[in-house]
């Protein structure tokens, strides 16, 4: 099981590394990066393949709180992929009214 998650992550920091998704960061192995920034960089440079391969290796609840603390707070910028996030892989029914309510809650708070 440790092996297989350690194949996956170092599968997924290959695919981010080729997509140029650490271009400002020095970054030499998967090791490097913590659990959060595979995840976010995963859902916003790689594709659902990709995506799936996260729910093989974290929980549900910590990829929907990783999503919705550092992605779903975006606002407009990555509003469309908020959108199908929600929908399809966090089965929020009505992604728009949520993210607006994301949004305002983390404005809220700041």
């Amino acid at each position: 099981m440790i092996e297989n998650k350690q194949h996956i992550k170092s599968t997924l920091f290959q695919k981010l590394k080729e997509e140029n998704a650490f271009w400002s960061y020095a970054m030499d192995g998967v090791e490097m990066v913590n659990d959060s920034t595979l995840i976010v960089k995963t859902l916003i440079h790689l594709d659902l393949p990709e995506i799936d391969m996260l729910f093989e290796i974290y929980p549900f609840e910590k990829l929907k709180k990783v999503w919705r603390e550092e992605l779903a707070i975006a606002g407009e910028y990555y509003h469309t992929l908020n959108r199908f996030l929600a929908w399809w892989y966090f089965k929020i029914k009505e992604p728009d009214k949520y993210l607006k309510r994301v949004e305002t809650r983390h404005l809220n708070s700041c």
